[in-house]
Parts: C-alpha cells; structure tokens; sequence
C-alpha cells in the first residue's frame, strides 16, 4: 500500500472521528432514527456559568499541529485554536501557557492550572490523575521507517532486536514494553530528537502519534525519508477512549462548562471549520 494512500486513509479515520458529534447522554435514550438520535445530542443544557470568569489552560510546545511553536516563537496549533473557540462560545477570559510534557497533569494537582489542553488520552492511567471533558478526536498509533528497511510486517516477531523509536513518558513507550519486549526500545525526550534518529538511521522504527507521524511524513522535514509499516494501534487500554480536556478531579463545573463550549463549538460548525483549517483533505 503506498504512503499517499495510507495518509488518507488514516485522516479519513481521524475525520470520522474528530468530526462526530458528542455522545448523548445517558438519560436521554438513544433512537433507531438517525434524526432523531442526532437532536437529542444537541440537546445538551446550559450549565451554570456563574463565577466562571476566567480559566487557565497549559500544554505543550512539541505536538504539531496540535501545539507547538510557530516560525515567530508563538504559541499555536489545532488546540490552542480550539481553547481560544470554546472560550469564545463561553464568553470566558482565558489564558494558556507551556510547561513540559511530564508536568501537563501534575500542574492541575498542584493549582497551576485549571485544564490542560494538549492532546492527552483518556486512558485508565490518566483518569486516576484527572478527570476528562468528552472526547474530541481519536488517533492511532503507527509505525514508520526508512523506505529501505526491508522489514515489512510489523509484529513482535518480525521487530526482534531491532531499535525501536518512542516518546518518554507516553502510552506508546507502555505498549511497547508490554508486547514488544524482545525489540531495544530507545527513548526519548522530544519528538525532533527520535525523527531525527529515525531519519539517520540510529534507529529502526519509530512508534508514535499516528496523525502527527502523517504530517512529519508528508513534509519537508522528513526530507522523504520514511514511510509507514503496518496497520494502526488502536487498543483502548493504552491508548485511551480518545482526547479530552484534562481538568482537577471533582471539578463537574469546569468539565460540563467546557463539554458545553465544545457542543456549540460543533453545532455552529467551528469546530468542523477549525479541524479542516489544520487538517486539510484536499493536499492528499
């Protein structure tokens, strides 16, 4: 299968995904009739907005297109848009800066935060440090390498002793500790460091975000070196139920203003007209 068509395919996946509307809630009973089913998901209330004057959000700078630095030094990427959107639709003053990956949820613990926006899954593991929004996109995870690895199918077998790339800290470099253990797992800090080492061929394979790989494939800066290997990852208990909003456990206001920010988001259609800005089809 060739690299143009898995990147489509691929965003066809994460379309289908980040574009679908919120789950209805559980009191409202679900329909065999799609009209109707899609009306009772927008009947989402208003919650109680009062004393919700300002909200403080962090990510990271190291995740595009989702957030990173841009050529001035600013921050931007489809989340901060995002946070700027749901704010906008809330009428509520916010603010975002950048801390390290490892400090995103820790930060909320500590009171220096109020959410983090910055693509972290909802998982079993991130759950028992926050509490989450609903999700807004869905990714899987990848396998690239160097066009001329000849390695082809990608299974614990197939990757036996070979070097395998990942991000530290993340759900990625978990599954590749619990299935790929007969294969040298190389971590590292940021995601410039292990394409590069990708790119050299300091490593074999590289494991990662499937949607972020895409973008790096398809640039300039992967200087058309690599390509994907294998299918996506999608097992939930890893990889999670999606990406939400991270906020202190235990705060519902904050999490059901915020799941209220998004459902307008949608409704109006920002939230399709934002997701196309960052991730359009038509380049494919």
């Amino acid at each position: 299968m060739n690299l143009k068509f898995q990147l489509w395919a691929l965003c066809a996946v994460v379309v289908l995904c980040v574009l679908a509307p919120a789950p209805a809630r559980a009191q409202e009973p679900a329909s065999e009739e799609g009209v109707e089913v899609q009306e009772n998901i927008l009947r989402i209330p208003k919650p109680d907005l009062v004393d919700l004057d300002h909200i403080r959000f962090v990510t990271d700078n190291d995740y595009p297109p989702f957030n990173y630095l841009d050529e001035e030094g600013e921050l931007t990427g489809f989340n901060v848009d995002l946070m700027r959107t749901i704010c906008d639709e809330l009428s509520v003053e916010c603010s975002i800066r950048t801390v390290s990956w490892n400090r995103l949820l820790s930060s909320l613990k500590d009171g220096e935060t109020d959410a983090v926006i910055a693509s972290i899954r909802v998982s079993e593991k991130t759950l028992q440090q926050a509490d989450f929004t609903d999700s807004y996109y869905h990714t899987p995870a990848r396998f690239a390498a160097l066009k001329a690895n000849p390695v082809k199918a990608i299974t614990p077998e197939t990757l036996s002793g070979k070097k395998i790339g990942v991000i530290s800290g993340t759900a990625h470099e978990a599954y590749l500790g619990d299935f790929f253990t007969r294969s040298t797992v190389v971590a590292y800090d940021t995601t410039d460091e292990a394409r590069s080492s990708l790119r050299e061929g300091k490593i074999d394979f590289l494991f990662g975000d499937g949607v972020s790989l895409m973008f790096w494939l398809n640039g300039t800066s992967s200087e058309e070196c690599c390509e994907f290997r294998g299918g996506p990852f999608t097992e939930s208990k890893y990889f999670g139920e999606g990406v939400g909003i991270a906020i202190r456990k235990g705060n519902r206001k904050l999490r059901d203003a915020l799941n209220y920010g998004l459902h307008l988001a949608r409704s109006e259609g920002r939230f399709e007209e934002l997701y196309l800005r960052y991730f359009p089809l038509s380049f494919f």
